[in-house]
């Protein structure tokens, strides 16, 4: 247990607590004004941002230029604000933790954490992040804890966590460094066989389930069916979409719906849904910017080609305006819940989860047609595309159920985003996950 850092972040914590009680006017002020050291601190911390700002002192938020993950990862060393560093040494550090399995709570050089990204948007980020903003990142995920209606006080609270084991990843390095006697954690592998995990979760009874909406559902299917026997307070899907078709397995599993949490290595919590089912924005956090594929941002309600982020308490590696490939909208007006925060309306995950076949693009987005294949019985499942006509689905049964592969086919075969293409389904007995753990929904076509 780091006592010092869980101090910091109960600090942190109840200062995020009053700012849900602030109004929105309130927030808007504290934004700009947390913006304004952000930047202030960059230009004159780190020749990254002294270059890519210059001429740009007095320029609106709105134009100055994004920085994308290759941007950051090739110059990396000049965006620090210390030099205390390098990525050479931060990569070096993640890769014997790795290979020694060994513990991610532990400060690195007595000062740092640090996590990476898995790399599957095809470049691998990594982060780093002193004590106050470690503490920050903290409180960020326990006020998503809090809104899911998580037991506080004195008697200890049994999480069980359905992610990734991996000391690299940054739920392990938070579920590490957040060890008290308040919070009886048990960490799973979303990997492991389902039997495990159940046997697991059944010798636990957790009354926080945490994991990927990949890993509850079949969880869910499993609670039904009548091997799984726990009764959770709160289930938190983080780190994947959550389906409207998943979140409905899920509450008639659990008798209770599930908390969406948006969050990102880079970011820590960018939103969550309250008490009324409703999504969020940590305003006082990081600021979003939906933009369209021109980099033009998109009017109120409209779904974004990706997503411009500024982490308001970044100081160690600054990011302004950093591009994630996140589709999502903001939605307009209050939430009768009462905090001051922007509503997050649609979150359609990365464009990289985009149909596309050679030759052709659909605007369909994989969370639509996911919402027909798991109406069945299945536990994971992938779009491999394999010709320019044809999709190839796989699809993995729960629990030995026979999977109606020709109603699934006739099913998506009616989609307007599949129309003129033949359809595959194949059973499969598994499929593989990234090496973070999570599923991801499309394979792309083999290269030719």
């Amino acid at each position: 247990m780091d006592v010092e850092v869980l101090v910091r972040a109960l600090a942190e914590r109840r200062r995020l607590a009053h700012r849900d009680r602030w109004s929105r006017e309130q927030v808007h002020v504290y934004r700009q004004a947390r913006l304004a050291e952000l930047r202030r601190w960059a230009v004159t911390r780190s020749t990254f941002y002294e270059r890519h700002h210059a001429g740009l002192v007095d320029a609106p938020l709105s134009e100055l230029p994004p920085v994308t993950k290759p941007m950051l990862m090739d110059a990396f060393d000049d965006v620090l604000t210390t030099r205390d560093m390098t990525l050479a040494a931060i990569e070096e550090h993640l890769r014997q933790l790795s290979d020694s399995s060994g513990d991610p709570g532990a400060r690195w050089r007595r000062r740092w954490r640090t996590a990476a990204t898995a790399g599957t948007t095809g470049v691998r980020a990594v982060l780093v992040w002193d004590d106050q903003e470690w503490a920050t990142v903290l409180a960020s995920y326990a006020r998503a804890t809090v809104w899911a209606g998580t037991p506080t006080g004195m008697r200890p609270v049994r999480m069980a966590v359905v992610s990734s084991r991996n000391p690299t990843h940054q739920s392990a390095v938070v579920a590490a460094s957040a060890r008290s006697p308040l919070i009886r954690s048990l960490r799973l592998d979303a990997t492991a066989p389902l039997s495990e995990t159940v046997s697991a979760l059944n010798a636990f009874a957790p009354e926080v389930l945490v994991g990927y909406s990949s890993a509850l559902r079949p969880l869910a299917l499993a609670q039904i069916d009548g091997s799984l026997r726990i009764r959770p307070r709160a289930v938190m899907s983080a780190s994947e979409v959550l389906s409207e078709s998943a979140a409905r397995v899920m509450t008639t599993a659990w008798d209770r719906a599930p908390f969406d949490v948006y969050a990102a290595t880079e970011t820590a919590g960018i939103a969550s849904t309250c008490e009324l089912g409703r999504r969020h924005l940590y305003d006082d956090l990081v600021i979003v910017e939906p933009v369209d594929a021109a980099g033009a941002p998109v009017p109120m309600g409209t779904t974004g080609a990706r997503l411009l982020v500024t982490v308001l308490f970044s100081r160690t590696v600054p990011l302004i305006r950093y591009e994630l490939s996140d589709r999502v909208a903001i939605g307009s007006g209050d939430c009768p819940c009462g905090r001051p925060y922007r509503l997050l309306e649609t979150l359609e995950g990365r464009a990289e989860d985009t149909l596309s076949t050679a030759g052709r693009t659909h605007a369909g987005d994989l969370t639509v047609l996911r919402n027909v294949v798991e109406q069945f019985p299945v536990d994971m499942w992938q779009l491999a595309e394999t010709a320019s006509d044809e999709i190839r689905v796989l699809v993995v049964p729960h629990d030995g159920d026979a999977v109606p592969a020709d109603e699934i086919r006739r099913r998506l075969e009616a989609r307007p985003e599949l129309h003129g293409h033949r359809v595959r389904v194949d059973e499969v007995a598994t499929l593989p996950r990234t090496p973070l753990g999570k599923a991801p929904l499309r394979r792309s076509p083999p290269e030719r």
